[in-house]
């Protein structure tokens, strides 16, 4: 199968998955998806995102080893500084 697939939308805004893309992931009425949108170049994938609870993982482990924003902010400019000298 190609890795591009021309979709077409319907009246109220539906697209139709291709059933060999169906049958291929498992993928059943009333499954979730997450739409990614990247400036007009749209995302799709099945599942529900898992941005958020990563972000707060993320968040809670930094917390628990003492960083703050503040901290992460100035570790960034001077990772940036860094890199832009050995440019």
């Amino acid at each position: 199968m190609s890795d591009t697939v021309a979709l077409q939308m319907g009246q109220r805004g539906t697209f139709v998955l291709p059933k060999n893309l169906r049958d291929m992931y498992h993928l059943q009425p009333g499954d979730d998806f997450t739409l990614l949108d990247l400036g007009g170049v749209f995302v799709l994938s099945p599942g529900r995102s898992q941005i958020d609870t990563l972000a707060g993982q993320i968040t809670r482990t930094l917390t628990e080893q003492g960083e703050t924003l503040e901290s992460m902010l100035l570790a960034l400019r001077e990772e940036r500084e860094r890199y832009h000298a050995n440019a």
